[in-house]
């Protein structure tokens, strides 16, 4: 019996993910997989150009779904979705992480009992404030397969209720593909070359986050403390749509910072590379950092890869008016700590997507 695997996708970092677990699908006999991207991401700078260097199949069907209120966007996604699983009758549905197009793919799959396999499944910032968390405990509580990246995510599902049987102890998709992609980034990306940058001479930061962006008060004192950070060394800031529009509309400077287009995720790997330290409000990018052996700093008051913060990797920088200390400080403290080591294997050996496939192969092939 052949399984066949409905992903649905959406947004970069899915894109991301996605790649690794396609590419071991492509190598498989018996595994076909049909591509839904909802189109939650839809500038061709921001998605467009993931399908051509990560070598993702082109997806098998496009929602073209574009931004909107949540509410708006997930229903239209619900739409487009069911319609597809009814066509293809799935062995499963894949879904990724803890956006709109992850919860309206669970949704969907669920109300027509097809089993719902979710990837980077545990994880809790405890702000549920944040869409992005209520889309996580969601899409938890109606999977069937929940592929947790880390120990303390394995453990959150298990205090949630959530069977043993059904929790998987995946490692993280994310590794594989930053070993994957590096060595392919450092000899393809120009970005470095056509930017005068040079390995440890700068700070990559990025900031896209609707509590940070859509905040004047934080996203004023985000770019203040960028700013006096730029005194002393040189900050690189791959500026998001919405980042760029609210600066836009509310006047806030951008001086001294060199401001790039929304970057692909090769010259992103180069600049986190060959970067001094990362700021940033991305989860994801929070765990590249480490990847690349690099010291991040968070600007939120909490965080989903809580070890990173344990282990000493990672620090919180509420950009908030009662936080009285300055990133130039953290950036300090952080970047003379002797002592940081990035020896921890935190999200696996690399091989996640292989044990995933595998895992749902063994399930419902």
């Amino acid at each position: 019996m052949s399984l066949k695997i409905l992903t649905v996708i959406g947004a970069r970092p899915q894109f991301i993910k996605a790649a690794t677990i396609s590419r071991k699908v492509a190598l498989t006999r018996n595994i076909s997989e049909h591509i839904i991207h909802t189109g939650q991401h839809y500038d061709e700078n921001m998605s467009g150009i993931f399908f051509d260097e990560l070598d993702i199949p082109t997806p098998d069907v496009n929602l073209n779904i574009g931004s909107g209120l949540h509410g708006e966007q997930t229903a239209k996604m619900l739409i487009g979705i069911e319609q597809e699983i009814i066509k293809q009758k799935p062995s499963c549905v894949l879904v990724y992480g803890d956006t709109n197009s992850t919860l309206a793919g669970t949704l969907a799959a669920t109300k027509l009992n097809t089993p719902v396999c979710h990837v980077e499944a545990g994880l809790r910032s405890f702000n549920r404030n944040m869409p992005e968390e209520m889309n996580r405990i969601l899409t938890d509580h109606a999977s069937d397969t929940l592929f947790a990246p880390t120990k303390n995510a394995v453990n959150q599902l298990r205090k949630e209720g959530v069977l043993s049987n059904n929790i998987i102890l995946s490692g993280d998709v994310m590794f594989d593909a930053a070993l994957y992609y590096s060595s392919k980034a450092e000899a393809s990306s120009t970005i470095m070359e056509s930017n005068h940058l040079t390995k440890n001479n700068y700070i990559l930061a990025t900031v896209h986050r609707a509590e940070n962006t859509d905040n004047l008060e934080r996203l004023t004192r985000i770019m203040s403390e960028l700013k006096a950070l730029a005194q002393h060394i040189k900050v690189v800031m791959p500026i998001h749509p919405r980042t760029l529009k609210f600066l836009s509309d509310c006047n806030i400077s951008a001086q001294n910072i060199l401001l790039l287009e929304p970057t692909g995720y090769l010259d992103m790997i180069k600049l986190e590379r060959n970067s001094k330290l990362i700021i940033t409000d991305s989860g994801g990018v929070q765990k590249e950092a480490f990847f690349h052996k690099k010291p991040c700093i968070t600007l939120r008051t909490e965080t989903e890869w809580v070890e990173l913060v344990e282990a000493g990797h990672n620090v919180l920088f509420p950009p908030i008016s009662d936080n009285t200390g300055s990133l130039t400080e953290s950036v300090q403290s952080l970047t003379s700590n002797s002592q940081h080591s990035f020896s921890n294997s935190l999200y696996g050996d690399g091989h996640s997507a292989q044990l995933i496939l595998s895992e749902i192969n063994q399930r419902y092939g």
